[in-house]
């Protein structure tokens, strides 16, 4: 520590020896540098206030149907990019600043001057915002804010346009690749369904259900056929119990074009058929079934009509007339043989489905899944599809409602004005920092000088700097015209120091007084 505090005092006596050189340098720096301030130019700021009302009524209206868009971060990002290189060009020549210039560099000098002396800002989150402008002339100054306020109102309105036109543009896009998936995916349903034809329409029924509704049908039809037969057994039993009536020989033949037992079974197959058709198409088997039966029998009559119009036998003496009981039970047992030969048809109509279906029990459900695999494609296209087309109705109702109302409102506060006096450069603060600046470089110069010329005070300097040994040393006694020679040097260097404190502070203090009679 001692030795630290004692090269601490040989410095700074060592900068004393040398403080003339030191008192030079800041008179020098201290004059270069007040000079330089003083013709530092004067600097006016313009400046314009913008509120931006982003809050509109179509807004809450217009939910669910137009596209939701956040109007106060456009806003913000419009701010932050609004002095980008080609706003820059374009304020240059809307506020003629262009006129003077001559070539390109010169061009680019004055972009990148003007983009680092821009400024705006925001007042915290009310949407207000500030736009200032700095320069030695006040009209230029005030035609740059001006022309900056029109390239930020016209930002916003040209750019959400062209988003609204770009999104406009990609849904449209989007569409017609939806489209062409559609139609494709359609394409390939109808195919599937071409090719399995066979096997019905797979949409309308599962394959077990479609087994299950075909096996109890089946079995239905069954017991309605065992039903019918047991009922023509017992009529068959009947007639034959019946006894005809036998009656006298007549000489004429009457021939009659009505045959009961054939009338019967096709009148109760017509009405059957009838029924049937309610029910079913004509392509039902039950309904092709009856027609077979009702044109077989009809061509049965007509052979019994032909085969009465022959002469009977010569010695025929008696002819057999039969009685009522008789006649009605031979029209029920035709009835009952038609509702067999029907429910005979029918079974083995569905007895072929049931083996048909037993055949495709290994590909229907390949079938079954590969169909489900193209309704799932086709669905998922199908509503990628919805949704852009619904997605760009929203972006045509926002493109019209805003170019109804706009994106926000701007609203000029403030105009653009310019300052009555100038902003800058703070003189009173540079001449502080000048101050302080040519003292420091004064107490540096007078630390270097010692440092280049230094000067021994003691032996033990002497020792350490010669790494010799002293063997001893000689005071000197200081006369009385030295002392008054150091004394005056001394006082000198006071006055000269006070000198230099008193310029700057009489020229602060000027600066001062100039500044309170313009203000």
């Amino acid at each position: 520590m001692d030795d630290i505090l004692r090269q601490g005092i040989a410095i700074l006596r060592g900068m004393w020896q040398r403080r003339w050189i030191g008192l030079a340098v800041a008179w020098i720096v201290g004059i270069a540098a007040a000079i330089a301030i003083v013709r530092i130019p004067d600097q006016y700021e313009a400046s314009a206030r913008i509120y931006v009302d982003t809050q509109s009524i179509l807004t809450p209206l217009m939910a669910g149907l137009a596209v939701p868009s956040n109007v106060d971060q456009q806003i913000v990002m419009l701010s932050r990019t609004l002095i980008s290189r080609p706003n820059v060009e374009k304020l240059i020549r809307m506020a003629d600043l262009d006129l003077g210039l001559k070539s390109k560099p010169e061009q680019e000098r004055m972009i990148d001057s003007l983009m680092g002396t821009l400024r705006i800002a925001s007042a915290g989150h009310d949407n207000l915002y500030t736009l200032a402008f700095r320069d030695p002339e006040r009209e230029k100054a005030r035609r740059v804010v001006q022309s900056l306020v029109s390239i930020f109102v016209e930002s916003s309105l040209g750019g959400k346009r062209k988003d609204a036109d770009s999104a406009k543009k990609f849904i449209d896009d989007q569409i017609k690749v939806y489209e062409k998936k559609l139609e494709e995916a359609e394409n390939r349903v109808k195919e599937f369904k071409l090719r399995n034809l066979a096997l019905g329409n797979p949409e309308a029924l599962d394959y077990y259900g479609r087994m299950s509704e075909v096996t109890a049908a089946l079995a239905q039809s069954r017991l309605e056929l065992r039903e019918a037969q047991n009922s023509r057994d017992a009529l068959k039993r009947q007639v034959e119990g019946e006894e005809p009536v036998l009656l006298p020989e007549i000489q004429e033949t009457v021939v009659s074009s009505v045959v009961p037992e054939i009338d019967g079974r096709i009148e109760a197959l017509k009405r059957n058929l009838d029924s049937m058709r309610q029910r079913f198409t004509d392509q039902h088997p039950d309904v092709v079934g009856a027609q077979r039966v009702i044109e077989g029998l009809e061509e049965q009559r007509r052979a019994e009509l032909a085969s009465r119009k022959k002469p009977p036998p010569p010695k025929q003496k008696a002819s057999i007339n039969s009685n009522p009981v008789y006649q009605q039970l031979k029209v029920s047992l035709g009835e009952s043989e038609a509702s067999v030969a029907s429910l005979q048809i029918r079974v083995a109509e569905y007895e072929s489905r049931h083996a048909k279906l037993k055949e495709s029990a290994k590909v229907v459900p390949k079938v079954e899944a590969e169909l489900a695999q193209l309704n799932r494609d086709y669905a998922i296209h199908k509503s990628s599809y919805d949704g852009f087309v619904a997605r760009r109705e929203s972006v045509e109702i926002s493109g019209e409602m805003e170019a109804t109302t706009g994106v926000a409102d701007f609203r000029l506060i403030d105009p653009p004005r310019v300052s009555p006096q100038p902003v800058a450069p703070n003189r009173l603060l540079l001449l502080t920092v000048a101050l302080l600046g040519a003292l420091g470089a004064g107490a540096l110069a007078s630390f270097l000088a010692s440092q280049a010329w230094p000067t021994i005070l003691d032996a033990r300097t002497l020792r350490e700097v010669t790494e010799l040994p002293v063997l001893g040393s000689v005071s000197m006694i200081v006369s009385q015209p030295m002392k008054r020679k150091e004394r005056r040097g001394l006082v000198g260097f006071v006055m000269a120091f006070l000198a230099f404190l008193g310029t700057f502070g009489a020229g602060l203090f000027a600066l001062f007084l100039l500044s309170a009679r313009a203000s």
